[in-house]
């Protein structure tokens, strides 16, 4: 349909109606009501073709005096800007595609993998020459063995026995129930090398498990041994993971709950208690035989500090009596009769020391008693001191 270069009879370059599409309804004077014409027939495209282009001529610097080769030639550029603008939107939207800053791009060539995509604006073959898939690989991801439910601990959780019912290396059984965090590590292997991602760590998780839990007790996985345990399945599951090429990397391995089976927990924690008695009374009897042991050491050896010092004091007494002997026996060797009156006198002078003494005279004619003047009494000081 030609475009015609004509304008309507009044009211300026886009005609009477004021604008390319009307300006709305209008009465009395023929014109378009709205988006319908007053007997409700579509509006002309034709007529709103040419008035928009009458409106652009008098805007361009050709102004609005041009011939009809001006009016076919303005056409042309409108038709050219128009395809230009379309295929530059169809080249961007088909040979490009954008990654995020989270996300890790993966490119197929006719089907096989061709290339990585860092984030950012990336160029690409359209389908179906190339396909792109763009994994997010920072987003960290849970499973729940033993379990199913957001968390564990809300009392809708339900419980899943035969993942969480496990053997200890002692003999005993344990209800474990654990979740796994993991992310993709490596976007191609994660794409093409496991089909179920979530059931796939799941089933690595639980085996990992069963095998730290096998070599373990239980006592430890109840107490201090939860983050031993809890770092082994984690580097097992890693190993695991790394040898199927899943593209997995397990951040962390968190034990929810850890309790014997609810059938026996009763009989189990009655245990654990006596197993508590037990330690308490042997923790008190090591304070006891830590604080009577030294003191039993130590009056031992006080005592034979006693004895070795008795034995010295005597032994030295002993050696100072038989020297005191020996010079004594050798003054006498040289002077017999003097030694031994010396001897006489000195024995007396010590019986007769402290005792209250009376001399009688026992010779004919004697006075029998014998006053003597009391020395030691008038060399008596007052008061009881000499």
């Amino acid at each position: 349909m030609p475009w015609n270069n004509q304008t309507g009879g009044n009211g300026g370059p886009w005609g009477g109606g004021g604008g390319p599409w009307g300006n709305g309804p209008q009465r009395g004077n023929g014109g378009p009501q709205g988006p319908q014409g007053p007997q409700g027939r579509p509006p002309d495209l034709e007529d709103m073709i040419r008035k928009g282009q009458d409106r652009l001529k008098t805007i361009l610097p050709q102004g609005g005096g041009g011939g009809g080769g001006a009016g076919g030639g303005l056409s042309k550029g409108l038709i050219a800007v128009v395809v230009l603008i379309g295929l530059v939107f169809v080249t961007f939207n088909f040979f490009t595609f954008r990654v995020q800053p989270d996300q890790q791009g993966v490119v197929l060539r006719f089907g096989e993998f061709d290339r990585r995509a860092a984030p950012g604006l990336n160029f690409r073959l359209p389908p179906p020459f190339e396909t792109v898939f763009t994994p997010s690989v920072t987003t960290i991801n849970r499973v729940d063995v033993g379990t199913r439910a957001d968390d564990p601990r809300r009392a809708g959780a339900r419980d899943v026995p035969e993942e969480s019912l496990m053997l200890t290396g002692d003999g005993n059984i344990v209800d474990i129930d654990f979740a796994v965090f993991w992310r993709i590590a490596d976007a191609p292997l994660f794409l093409f090398n496991i089909q179920n991602p979530q059931g796939s760590v799941r089933a690595v998780a639980e085996s990992a498990m069963r095998e730290v839990v096998g070599r373990s007790e239980i006592q430890p996985l109840l107490t201090q041994g939860r983050q031993i345990t809890e770092t082994a399945v984690q580097e097992l599951m890693q190993e695991a993971l790394d040898s199927y090429g899943a593209g997995v990397e397990i951040t962390q391995v968190q034990l929810l709950t850890v309790d014997p089976p609810s059938q026996v927990i009763d009989a189990f924690r009655d245990v654990q208690a006596a197993r508590a008695d037990n330690e308490r009374v042997q923790n008190q009897a090591q304070a006891y035989s830590n604080r009577v042991i030294p003191e039993a050491r130590g009056e031992a050896a006080r005592i034979l500090e006693a004895a070795n010092a008795y034995r010295e004091q005597t032994v030295a007494e002993a050696r100072g009596q038989a020297d005191r002997f020996t010079a004594v026996y050798q003054e006498y060797r040289a002077a017999p009769d003097v030694t031994r009156q010396r001897l006489y006198l000195e024995t007396l002078e010590r019986i007769f020391r402290d005792n209250d003494k009376i001399v009688l005279d026992t010779d004919d004619g004697g006075q029998g008693v014998v006053p003597f003047l009391p020395i030691n009494e008038l060399t008596r000081r007052p008061g009881g001191t000499q």
